[in-house]
C-alpha cells in the first residue's frame, strides 16, 4: 500500500486515562515509515531476514535487558513491519502474570501526562526499541537522520487469558498470510 498522507495523518490512539506502565500483556504492530520492505522477504511462507531485520529482532529481544519487568511473548520481523507481545510483569501494585498467560491481571487506569516518557510504560519501552534499532539501521546504510519506523504504533491490550493463545497463532502465521496480509505492500487498503 502507497503513503497517502491525506489518509495517513498523525493521531494518538492510546486508551486515554489508561496507564501503559501497568501489569498486563500487549499485542504490538509497528510499521515502517510509508510501509517499505526494509526488513527482508518472504520465501514459501518463511521470513528470511536481512541485515536490518537481523538488527530489528536483535533489539527486540534486548527490551528486558533495558526494562526489568518485561517479558517477551510471540514475536516475528515481517518485510514492513513487526508483531510481538510484550509482557509487564509485577510492579508492586498489581498481581503479576505469566508467560503461559496465567494469572493475568487487568490493569487499572489512571490519568498520565501527555508528551512526558513514564518510566517502565510501553511507549517509553517502544520509543527506546524504535530509537536504538534505527540508529544501528542508519549507521549501516550511512544514512543518518532517515525515517526507519511510522511516527507511531498499534497495540492491544490483551484483557483475557483466551485470547492469548489467538494472538500468539496470529503471530506465528503472519510470515505464511503475507501474501494477503493488509500490510503487504500490493494489497489495498
Amino acid at each position: 500500500m502507497k503513503y497517502d498522507p491525506e489518509k495517513h495523518h498523525r493521531r494518538s490512539i492510546r486508551l486515554k486515562g489508561y496507564d501503559y506502565s501497568s501489569v498486563g500483556a500487549y499485542f504490538i504492530t509497528i510499521c515502517t515509515h510509508q510501509r517499505r520492505c526494509l526488513f527482508g522477504v518472504i520465501r514459501n511462507g518463511v521470513m528470511e531476514l536481512n541485515a536490518y531485520g537481523q538488527i530489528v529482532a536483535e533489539c527486540w529481544q534486548q527490551i528486558p535487558q533495558h526494562f526489568s519487568r518485561v517479558q517477551l511473548d510471540a514475536f516475528v520481523v515481517m518485510p514492513n513491519h513487526v508483531h510481538g507481545i510484550l509482557m509487564i510483569t509485577n510492579n508492586g501494585r498489581d498481581m503479576a502474570i505469566t508467560n503461559d498467560g496465567r494469572d493475568m491481571a487487568m490493569p487499572c487506569p489512571y490519568q498520565g501526562k501527555f508528551g512526558k516518557p513514564i518510566p517502565g510504560s510501553l511507549p517509553t519501552m517502544i520509543g527506546s526499541f524504535k530509537s536504538a534499532a534505527t540508529k544501528r539501521i542508519n549507521i549501516i546504510r550511512s544514512a543518518p537522520k532517515t525515517p526507519v519506523w511510522q511516527k507511531n504504533y498499534y497495540e492491544r491490550i490483551i484483557h483475557d487469558k483466551s485470547s492469548l493463545p489467538r494472538v500468539r497463532h496470529y503471530i506465528q502465521m503472519n510470515p505464511i498470510a503475507w501474501e494477503n496480509d493488509r500490510l503487504h505492500p500490493q494489497n489495498p487498503d
